[in-house]
């Protein structure tokens, strides 16, 4: 692992930890509510993203038949992986939250820490492999019906 992939690998990390620290700072604050939206917004998502990269660049994205666009897959799969991230990111909240209220202990800071270490953790794993597509069998599930 390069110095580089490791600071890209421990950014969202950093920023758990910097918005639980930013909770030290008053409530109306701007700058602990953007700490802490920035990273519940995007930190848990980018950790768990980045946990299954390899496995999401074994099928790059199909451009237009024509093919007058030679950057659409760069940015078709920089687009997916940025909606993937929020998205994952969010439903991280909502599992955690959901979690935390049914056991009768939610409070914010409860919802922050458990995502922070969540994140952490997913930071600190090994990234999945994924085995390359076999040419002309389609990739099925153990079960599925193709």
């Amino acid at each position: 692992m390069t110095p580089q992939e490791l600071v890209v690998r421990m950014l969202p990390p950093f920023g758990g930890w910097l918005a639980l620290a930013a909770l030290a700072l008053p409530g109306g604050s701007p700058l602990r509510g953007a700490a802490v939206a920035v990273f519940l917004a995007a930190g848990p998502g980018a950790a768990l993203v980045g946990l299954c990269a390899p496995a999401l660049r074994v099928r790059p994205a199909q451009g237009p038949v024509d093919g007058r666009d030679p950057g659409f897959a760069r940015r078709s799969d920089l687009l997916e992986r940025l909606m993937l991230i929020v998205f994952v990111s969010v439903g991280a909240v909502m599992i955690v939250a959901t979690v935390l209220f049914a056991t009768h202990a939610f409070t914010a800071q409860r919802v922050l820490l458990a995502l922070t270490v969540l994140t952490t953790l997913a930071a600190f794993s090994p990234r999945l492999r994924a085995s390359p597509p076999t040419p002309g069998k389609p990739r099925t599930g153990k079960g599925s019906a193709l």
